[in-house]
């Protein structure tokens, strides 16, 4: 069998997930080089929590821009920069492997704004959620889990789309979000959980719904779905 000893020994990614993934990518990296001395002074856990202060989704700031009207506004960036630092090290490793991962498979089928609706609809959505949906809830959301879970939604909408349109069992799609919700149940049962499941689970649902839109014919869908009712 004849190889292409050109091709690259990766398989490229999409451009629009490097661009999406770049801002943890940075944030993490400049964390670690000061933790090791080579950029700026002191501990990484001082530029791990001055960027949470910046970053973080606050539900109580949440509570108060509903009540007052969106004020004050410039509060409103936390629904989509929660995302850019996590917790640790491994935390954030974890998530840009797997955003990277989701993305590609993702971002071959849709277009690239596609790719952009999915991400940032999950994410606004998972914060919404987490906001609202816990009541007195005061612990701050961070990381880029719910926008994972928003690929892993989008992911499962293509495979429901493909199995659909071959007349296989459509609802085997969701056999990887079930393996992730046992997953999460057992960890949450032997080492404590959070409510951040709360943001994840809404980020899932509403990259699946989004992508069923924006995925090649999904408007068509969309309106065939709406004639039918």
């Amino acid at each position: 069998m004849d190889q292409d000893h050109n091709a690259p020994p990766l398989n490229p990614l999409p451009p629009i997930v490097w661009v999406l993934a770049l801002p943890m990518i940075v944030a993490e990296l400049a964390i670690q080089l000061q933790s090791a001395g080579l950029l700026g002074a002191g501990q990484a856990l001082g530029w791990r929590q001055a960027l949470f202060q910046r970053v973080m989704f606050l539900p109580e700031v949440l509570h108060q821009q509903w009540e007052t009207g969106g004020h004050p506004v410039g509060e409103l960036h936390r629904l989509v920069s929660y995302p850019l630092v996590h917790g640790s090290f491994t935390d954030a490793l974890f998530a840009v492997v797997l955003f990277l991962a989701l993305g590609k498979a993702v971002g071959e089928v849709l277009r690239w704004w596609g790719v952009v609706v999915v991400v940032i609809g999950a994410t606004v959505a998972g914060a919404l959620a987490y906001g609202f949906l816990v009541p007195g809830l005061k612990t701050p959301l961070v990381g880029a889990y719910p926008a994972v879970y928003g690929l892993i939604g989008a992911f499962t909408c293509l495979i429901f789309i493909n199995l659909a349109r071959v007349g296989a069992n459509k609802y085997r799609a969701f056999s990887l979000i079930g393996l992730l919700l046992v997953a999460q149940l057992v960890f949450g049962v032997l080492f404590g959980g959070s409510w951040t499941w709360v943001a994840e689970i809404t980020g899932f649902a509403a990259g699946f719904g989004l992508t069923f839109v924006v995925s090649p014919g999904g408007f068509e869908r969309l309106r065939d779905q709406i004639r039918q009712r």
